[in-house]
């Protein structure tokens, strides 16, 4: 039989739905998430947001994703690493998606510490999407410098594969140099927990990140055939196959108008058979899209599963989206 999608359920964002005053709601939703057969959970995160946070003019529909530019400064991010630590002792199955973990703003030893813990504690279960971001005012007021982000998170990278794998380990870097110290208890995998890369184009840090430590690719919106056929072909040229890496889409609803709520059913069909027959097999979703009453969650998320499953099997299921997957860098 072939295997199921996964569906990734994006826990922040739901502000129509959950009081942020009451990040313990969000960990009884992810509870009954994973009752309901999500296979993961996604947190994202700021820190702090300046007044540019807004820059492209606030959401239309305050269900939307939250995208740079188009948020108000007083959005509500909770911790993403502490309430994940919640989620992972309130399941059993679920993922942890750590997603937009903006690394650059911690030393990279601080933040494998937080990251690895967690990981332990879920018994790898983590998800780790580590990124840049693009709010320069959140840099700002932390005192990190900008311009030099990029170059900060390869560092954080390197750290990381050092720290996790074998003690004593040292690390002779610009930013974060360091004589070997003993780095104890080490994550729960022995090189950590699982990484995703993303972004809005396939640009060359971005392959550079995804082929040497990569195991997910989430894009922030569609990425062209010409795009896929690179990091494809860059993955083989470094003796790894594309199929290692996971190919995680999304379900985006649209909105008949400012007021009212998206209709799942449009959402799956309109997005699933394009991103499956170019190889996607995970999909993100984020409830408050479709429902404005909390008690319907569990019905929802049970209704997102029954009709992404039977999307994908009226479109060759997830066996024919890895073929695709597989078969792309190929193509003239």
């Amino acid at each position: 039989m072939d295997e199921a999608p996964r569906l990734v359920l994006v826990l922040t964002e739901n502000w129509t739905l959950v009081d942020p005053e009451d990040p313990g709601a969000l960990v009884a939703l992810a509870r009954e998430a994973e009752a309901a057969g999500i296979d993961a959970v996604m947190l994202s995160e700021h820190v702090v947001l300046g007044p540019g946070s807004a820059s492209e003019g606030l959401m239309a529909n305050p269900r939307e994703y939250a995208l740079p530019g188009n948020q108000d400064p007083a959005t509500p991010w909770p911790s993403s690493i502490v309430l994940l630590s919640a989620i992972a002792q309130a399941t059993t199955r679920l993922r942890l998606v750590a997603g937009a973990i903006i690394a650059p703003l911690r030393h990279p030893l601080l933040l494998a510490r937080e990251l690895g813990t967690l990981d332990l504690l879920s018994r790898g279960r983590l998800v780790v999407l580590p990124t840049v971001s693009w709010h320069r005012e959140e840099y700002d007021a932390l005192g990190v410098d900008f311009a030099r982000r990029g170059k900060l998170l390869d560092e954080h990278l390197r750290v990381w594969e050092r720290v996790w794998g074998e003690s004593p380990a040292g690390f002779d870097g610009e930013d974060y140099p360091f004589e070997p110290v003993w780095f104890e208890p080490k994550a729960f995998r022995p090189d950590g927990p699982r990484l995703w890369f993303g972004g809005s184009s396939v640009h060359p840090a971005l392959v550079r990140r995804l082929v040497g430590h990569g195991h997910g690719f989430n894009p922030l919106g569609r990425m062209s055939d010409a795009e896929l056929d690179q990091l494809a072909r860059s993955l083989r040229a470094a003796g790894r196959e594309p199929t290692e890496v996971e190919m995680v889409g999304g379900i985006r609803g649209t909105f008949p108008d400012e007021e009212s709520t998206a209709d799942l059913a449009a959402a799956v069909d309109d997005s699933l058979p394009e991103q499956l027959g170019r190889g996607f097999t995970s999909f993100c979703f984020k409830p408050n899209q479709y429902i404005d009453d909390v008690a319907e969650w569990g019905d929802l998320c049970r209704e997102a599963v029954s009709r992404v499953n039977d999307a994908a099997e009226r479109n060759g299921g997830v066996a024919a989206a890895r073929r695709a997957w597989a078969a792309a860098g190929s193509r003239a």
